[in-house]
């Protein structure tokens, strides 16, 4: 086989894939991500992003606090942004990926029953500029994935939708009141029952095929936090079953390499979740573009952070040792970086039998 039909066998690859990108053979790749960041906000952390070179960039939601019934309002708050010199110079000079979260899809804490998730769906899209002929425009929810091929590599991203499909968070009626840790009035209840969703099926059955795709690295990206334990507030916590389903799909199609990022809480940290038969799940939270919050909640599985300033996240896969490592890292609104968590590829994969 010649060298130049083995690359364009590559390049079939990554457009039947889905979201295909070629990119130079340099040895590492660098996702920033956040969320959290309001229109009215100077945004300077994005200035600070871009000092980091990274290859993409990824909007983990409340990317604008819409929180709205009136269109006009929600396109002219996406407007503001657009307009920030911070925003122009981020979007110049790196590719920008992006899902939502509650405040950009709806109001807060909303789901499924936000009566305006086709028009929100709509500005969404068209201010990220998605590409027409893009699934995402064809299919129910803004749920995607992208693919960038580097090194013989390939790093998958997929961007779930945790609002169009979900179900109503059950509201908190006294289940933990004995509990100490909890200093803070909570607001919601984990289920009990296995009768309410998170993603809605139609997009569980897509993550299932994704999840079987040829990939190396697989960045998740969800608005809502998947690795803490429960703390009161929005989370997979709140739906343990959608959050062990995930887990056994995980184990189903053995798929390696799985990372998630993820937003919503205002301040960052890493959760590491531990599960039978199955490598560490890392959770990186990046949230507090602009926000912040003057506490964090109990978690167990935190392993980095709180960081309670402004700041953005940032993985750094050097794939040119053989067991490629990742870094994980967050850096704040003055450039200093907080914390670094670094591991090898393998330990997050399957043993091989």
């Amino acid at each position: 086989m010649t060298p130049v039909y083995r690359l364009f066998l590559a390049v079939i690859f990554l457009i039947l894939s889905g979201n295909g990108f070629a990119t130079a053979q340099k040895n590492t790749f660098k996702i920033a991500f956040g969320s959290c960041g309001s229109e009215e906000h100077p945004l300077p952390i994005f200035d600070v992003v871009v000092k980091h070179n990274p290859d993409v960039f990824v909007f983990l939601g409340d990317n604008i606090y819409g929180d709205t019934k009136d269109m006009n309002e929600l396109r002219a708050k996406y407007g503001k942004l657009a307009a920030k010199p911070t925003f122009q110079h981020l979007k110049r000079n790196t590719k920008i990926l992006a899902t939502w979260d509650d405040h950009d899809y709806g109001w807060n804490d909303i789901g499924r029953h936000y009566p305006f998730k086709k028009e929100s769906k709509d500005i969404f899209l068209t201010f990220f500029e998605e590409p027409k002929d893009s699934p995402r425009w064809q299919h129910e929810g803004i749920y995607t994935s992208y693919y960038f091929k580097q090194k013989g590599k390939v790093l998958q991203f997929i961007l779930i939708d945790n609002r169009t499909f979900r179900d109503d968070v059950l509201p908190y009626s006294g289940e933990f009141k004995d509990d100490k840790r909890y200093f803070y009035s909570l607001d919601y209840a984990p289920y009990t029952k296995p009768d309410s969703t998170f993603l809605g099926e139609a997009q569980w059955k897509w993550l299932e095929s994704e999840l079987q795709k040829p990939a190396d690295v697989r960045i998740i990206g969800s608005g809502s936090q998947f690795g803490i334990e429960y703390n009161g507030y929005e989370a997979w916590a709140n739906f343990p079953h959608e959050q062990k389903r995930f887990l056994e799909l995980i184990r189903k199609t053995r798929a390696n390499g799985v990372l998630f990022i993820t937003g919503d809480v205002h301040y960052a940290e890493i959760s590491k979740l531990q599960e039978p038969n199955l490598y560490p799940i890392y959770d990186v939270t990046s949230s507090g573009l602009s926000s912040t919050w003057h506490f964090a909640t109990p978690n167990r599985n935190r392993i980095e952070g709180p960081v309670m300033e402004n700041h953005f996240g940032l993985i750094t896969i050097d794939w040119a040792a053989k067991d490629p490592i990742i870094r994980m890292e967050v850096i704040d609104v003055t450039n200093n970086q907080r914390f670094e968590h670094t591991i090898r590829l393998s330990e997050i994969s399957f043993k091989s039998k």
